[in-house]
């Protein structure tokens, strides 16, 4: 009988069927965890965090949009004063 349609040895069809049955497993555990963190995501707690961390981005959003809106409203202060001659050391005659 040639060797290529040799039947394999007892021990490597246990080794196959081994192999499998860790890779079931495994693919199993991380169905499973990923399955769960999506269900904690749905409960009134999880759907809370959500909520609380999108309010929290949000108002350091709006921080940032406000301190970049301030330091422009400086800089265009300070230019139209210079226009207007405020700022060129007599504050006496511009009054």
């Amino acid at each position: 009988m040639p060797a290529e349609h040799a039947v394999p040895a007892a021990g490597a069809a246990e080794m196959r069927r081994l192999f499998w049955i860790a890779l079931g497993a495994t693919l199993g555990a991380l169905i499973f965890r990923k399955l769960s963190r999506a269900a904690d995501k749905l409960t009134p707690q999880g759907i809370a965090g959500g909520i609380g961390a999108g309010l929290t981005d949000l108002s350091y959003a709006l921080r940032d949009f406000a301190a970049d809106v301030r330091g422009a409203m400086s800089d265009r202060e300070s230019e139209l004063r210079q226009a207007a001659g405020f700022d060129s050391g007599d504050a006496q005659t511009a009054r």
